[in-house]
């Protein structure tokens, strides 16, 4: 096996930019930190990982050789290039926020973490290697349990972290053990190899078995109902930028991936039109998670908890996108999850603020809020209603993309189009809980006294590019789509 490593330091200049990135973030704070205030090393920190994630994204859209790295573990093709610029977008939209609206005693480790979790989704994104797969998001995972617990101060980010790494050390057992039986039967572990593998024997029990590991592994980085019962608790809990990057990047790495999975590893569809092994495990976990996530966000008092409960909802809309990309490619589900991340990173950064003027937990938080923030308010609006798929923001085409291929794929009566008019009831219900939040915000006024609020320059950067791209990308969706 023969490795140029000169082509491959060139495809992995990303990665590289973020470790050095986390490095040096860590190595000037020890270096320079003493004698200076918390406020001030938080605020060099947070630049340095600022330029890091923004010289990773531009290595990201620079010229890199196209097709398959590192004897195959690797593939640079149209899926990892979006993933990748995606998960760094997310990544530098949440950390622009953090300077003025959190303040941590150790910010530095706080961004060397968020780099290195970083680093672990952008490799998940162009990996066809089992090992490296479930490397890279370990590598991603471990950071973001840190990053959930990382506010010392308070009792909810500890119980976060705690539930949050209980549940993904379960599931990592899960998946790992899905890629054993995988590798067992196949006798390889790069998707291609596992493919030929399963092609040239007859099916076995044990494949069952192990497409039921994987799901469960993946159905947890998801957010999907069953497995969702620790989303809540972290969303409520963790740092709002550490909630941001659990609800966006990570889960379009783990898309991302999952696509590449089911896409090129397992066995698809037979020729008689029999459905893929995997369709009906799916399907479940689409249904049980649209209603699930719906039904339970109506009854949430806590705004941060109607999130978690909203991100169990869309986890169903993206294993929907999941069953159609088969017919319709990678790009409606990849469109989606961008959308989507790029609309909860921007709720949760006006709860960042928030929180840094006292906080805002109970819808009753935000009573007002039109008044306190104009910027605030109106970024809060675009960014749930996006959510709820109201045009022209991105999340409406988004929805549209996936329910039309859904409805095309069979009609009404088949599997997908009984999804997508289920998820499409379902919208409606979203849409109410998501006007009681925005009720509050902006038609019921503030308190007496309530004093205004000053939003921090990052954090109305950040908000001010989410809520540009919600709509650029909502009018203009070849932007992304034209890539795939």
């Amino acid at each position: 096996m023969t490795i140029d490593y000169a082509e491959l330091l060139h495809a992995f200049r990303p990665e590289a930019c973020l470790v050095a990135g986390a490095l040096l973030v860590l190595g000037l704070d020890l270096a320079t930190g003493r004698g200076r205030t918390p406020e001030r090393r938080a605020r060099n920190a947070a630049l340095l990982g600022l330029l890091a994630l923004a010289a990773a994204l531009a290595a990201s859209f620079a010229a890199a050789p196209a097709g398959p790295l590192a004897a195959g573990t690797m593939l640079l093709d149209p899926l990892a290039r979006i993933t990748r610029a995606g998960v760094l977008g997310l990544a530098l939209l949440a950390l622009a926020a953090t300077p003025g609206t959190l303040r941590l005693p150790h910010a530095a480790e706080y961004v060397a973490l968020l780099l290195f979790a970083t680093a672990g989704f952008t490799l998940m994104a162009g990996t066809t290697s089992l090992l490296l797969g479930f490397v890279a998001l370990e590598l991603g995972s471990i950071a973001l349990y840190l990053l959930a617990g990382f506010d010392k101060a308070r009792p909810e980010s500890a119980e976060a972290a705690l539930k949050y790494f209980l549940f993904g050390a379960v599931a990592a057992a899960f998946l790992l053990f899905g890629f054993s039986l995988l590798y067992g039967l196949s006798g390889a572990l790069d998707l291609p190899g596992i493919a030929r593998g399963l092609a040239a024997q007859p099916a076995s029990p044990l494949l069952l078995v192990a497409i039921v590991m994987v799901l469960v592994g993946f159905g947890f980085k998801a957010a999907a109902a069953p497995f969702h019962l620790w989303a809540p608790d972290v969303y409520q809990g963790a740092p709002a930028p550490a909630a941001a990057l659990v609800a966006s990047a990570a889960k379009l790495a783990g898309l991302a991936f999952f696509l590449r999975l089911l896409g090129s590893g397992l066995p698809g569809p037979g020729a008689d039109g029999e459905p893929a092994p995997w369709t009906g495990a799916v399907a479940v976990l689409a249904v049980l998670s649209l209603i699930v996530g719906n039904v339970a966000a109506l009854g949430q008092g806590n705004v941060r908890r109607l999130l978690a409960y909203s991100a169990v909802a869309h986890a169903g809309v993206l294993l929907l996108g999941v069953l159609v990309s088969g017919r319709a490619g990678p790009g409606p589900a990849v469109y989606y999850a961008v959308t989507y991340g790029l609309a909860t990173v921007g709720a949760f950064v006006v709860l960042a603020v928030l929180d840094g003027q006292g906080g805002a937990q109970a819808h009753t938080d935000l009573a007002g809020l039109y008044r306190r923030s104009p910027l605030l308010a109106g970024a809060l609006a675009a960014c749930l209603l996006s959510l709820a798929g109201i045009p022209p923001l991105a999340g409406f085409l988004g929805k549209f993309l996936l329910f039309a291929e859904a409805l095309k794929a069979g009609g009404p009566t088949s599997l997908t189009g009984g999804i997508a008019l289920l998820a499409i009831a379902l919208s409606a219900v979203a849409l109410y809980y998501y006007l009681v939040v925005l009720k509050e915000a902006l038609v019921r006024g503030p308190a007496p006294g309530v004093p205004s609020i000053r939003v921090p320059t990052g954090a109305a950067l950040s908000l001010l590019a989410t809520v540009a791209l919600l709509i650029a990308l909502g009018l203009l969706p070849d932007l992304l789509l034209r890539h795939f």
